[in-house]
């Protein structure tokens, strides 16, 4: 497993990365046992906000493009959200950044290529990829996201992803954005919280980004 590191970006670039979400393709959204969460309707080309996934029964859901306002409300839903892909050529992660919003806070990973499988939700310690060694974080609560197939170096064994594996954001909730492995194409993403809360998962395309809301 490979160390890499993170770059930060100004909190402004956050707020008004991509406006219009894409609509993945030939994906289908897994939920938990329990319940899916779906994202919603595609958004106008000048809306500038990322619409929530809402939890419902099981079953399996088509992924769509999402609708929005200008700012959302803070997400409610705490149930994991799956997505299965398989494409051909994995993409690279290529960092993540942060940014504060009225009620919630909002991480976006950076994808260089095609969207990819993921699986977001809570887990109990953050372990890291390959060493299975425990990562020296604390937080009161964590937030797991793993892209797969994804890698975040080149074939040359490059990182894509800077040099330092955790930001330290003090946002409302989010304490830490952790890149706690990149190990036989899985790329995981934790997110240190104050507390556990409500969260949403939602995509841009043009270029590829996984963005996934917290609530205060």
């Amino acid at each position: 497993m490979k160390r890499i590191a993170t770059a930060l970006v100004p909190l402004a670039l956050v707020a008004a990365c991509g406006t219009t979400p894409g609509s993945p393709s030939g994906a289908a959204i897994t939920p938990a046992a329990s319940s899916p969460a779906v994202l919603p309707p595609p958004a106008s080309p000048s809306a500038s906000a990322f619409s929530p996934s809402t939890p419902s029964t099981p079953t399996t859901a088509t992924v769509t493009p999402s609708t929005g306002s200008s700012e959302l409300p803070p997400p409610t839903g705490t149930r994991q959200v799956e997505v299965k892909r398989a494409p051909a050529r994995p993409p690279l992660v290529k960092g993540a950044r942060f940014a504060a919003h009225p009620g919630y806070d909002r991480v976006v990973i950076d994808l260089q290529g095609a969207s990819t499988g993921y699986t977001v939700g809570w887990v109990k310690q953050l372990i890291e990829d390959g060493s299975g060694e425990p990562v020296d974080v604390k937080g009161g609560a964590y937030l797991q996201a793993t892209l797969t197939p994804a890698s975040a170096h080149t074939e040359d064994g490059k990182p894509t992803w800077g040099r330092t594996p955790m930001l330290q954001p003090d946002l409302g909730n989010v304490t830490g954005v952790v890149r706690a492995g990149d190990f036989e194409g899985v790329v995981t993403v934790a997110i240190v919280l104050r507390h556990r809360a409500g969260f949403r998962v939602t995509e841009q395309s043009n270029p590829s980004r996984l963005v996934i809301d917290i609530a205060h």
